[in-house]
């Protein structure tokens, strides 16, 4: 059998699929491997702002405890818990029939030695008594005035007034108790302004302000959430073992919500203000050689590889200090795995 025809027809269909496969595209250049499909996001200003959350009881601005001067027995209590007071309003009152019997006694001493010195006037202006006994007769006139002003006080503190203003929150006394000196006898709350007091770290305190707003959320009011709030003051110092420092948030609106001494408040506070910032996912940014890049898709929809100066991390988010605008298209993962030059087709863009 001859084979010749058979195998030049084979060399011929070879020939025809090479100068085929090798056929320039209609550009006249090497036809192009098919562009990589990417996930991009736009750059746009962001808020990278941090904010904490810190919880804590709300408390009066100003709470007094009131004790007792003197010891005694108690005669009468005149206020509950609840009750409004005013300042000087009389609270409770304490035996004090020991003491005014002092008192009584210093008065009669006071009047002798008054009219005792009164005589040595008279008596010095005739010059019948010398120097001495003149000034000896004054000093004790002196000292018996100082005891009528020491019984008189001593009598005074049998009555316990209110030294403010405000609501009594708490009675540790009842009629017919002994009690003794500095004993606690009410604690009386001003609750017309209300306070949370939170406990902030050190890093994060730098950034806070006396006037800086803060929203607060109260459980207990409900719908009548979130309430403003402001900050008052900063403590100067760090608690030694927490190393926490106090930041106090008054709280005007409060009361008129129906907040109480005692409910649990949340404070969300801006430790750190980055608003309006340029920002891309944070694995869009990689590292060679000590610098930082991101793979940008160019207006020929090929990847540029663009140095950029980073700056802080907010969760999926990175902050760019420079070396991108806005709206333009960057990488959103694995920039180290990229081209520069390399054509790709972006299937999706987040914005």
């Amino acid at each position: 059998m001859n084979w010749k025809p058979s195998i030049a027809a084979l060399l011929s269909v070879g020939l025809l699929t090479a100068c085929t496969q090798e056929t320039p595209d209609r550009g006249g250049g090497q036809r192009e491997a098919r562009a990589l499909p990417v996930q991009a996001v736009e750059v746009h200003p962001r808020d990278l702002s941090r904010v904490v959350t810190i919880s804590n009881s709300v408390e009066p601005l100003r709470t007094i405890r009131l004790a007792a001067r003197t010891e005694g027995v108690l005669t009468e209590v005149l206020v509950e818990e609840g009750d409004t007071v005013a300042e000087d309003q009389i609270l409770a009152r304490i035996d004090v029939r020991e003491q005014q019997a002092e008192l009584a006694r210093a008065r009669a001493r006071l009047h002798e030695r008054q009219a005792t010195f009164d005589r040595f006037e008279q008596l010095r202006e005739r010059n019948y008594v010398d120097l001495a006994s003149y000034e000896s007769a004054r000093a004790e006139l002196e000292v018996a005035a100082t005891e009528v002003e020491l019984w008189e006080t001593r009598v005074e503190f049998g009555t316990v007034t209110s030294s403010i203003d405000g609501t009594v929150v708490s009675r540790y006394i009842e009629p017919g108790e002994a009690i003794s000196r500095h004993a606690a006898l009410f604690s009386i709350a001003d609750l017309s302004s209300l306070v949370v007091r939170l406990g902030v770290s050190e890093l994060d305190v730098g950034n806070l302000r006396v006037g800086d707003a803060v929203v607060v959320n109260v459980d207990a009011v409900g719908d009548r959430n979130p309430l403003s709030g402001v900050i008052r003051r900063i403590f100067p110092a760090a608690e030694i073992e927490s190393r926490l420092i106090t930041v106090e948030v008054g709280l005007p609106e409060a009361l008129g919500a129906g907040v109480r001494p005692g409910f649990l408040a949340r404070a969300r506070l801006l430790v750190e203000q980055r608003a309006n910032v340029l920002a891309v996912p944070a694995g869009s940014v990689a590292e060679s050689d000590g610098e930082f890049f991101v793979m940008v898709v160019n207006g020929d929809d090929r990847l540029e590889r663009r140095v950029i100066e980073p700056g802080v991390i907010r969760g999926a988010w990175r902050e760019i200090l420079s070396g991108l605008g806005e709206g333009d298209r960057v990488v959103s993962a694995n920039p180290l795995e990229m081209t520069a030059g390399e054509r790709v087709r972006v299937v999706d863009l987040m914005s």
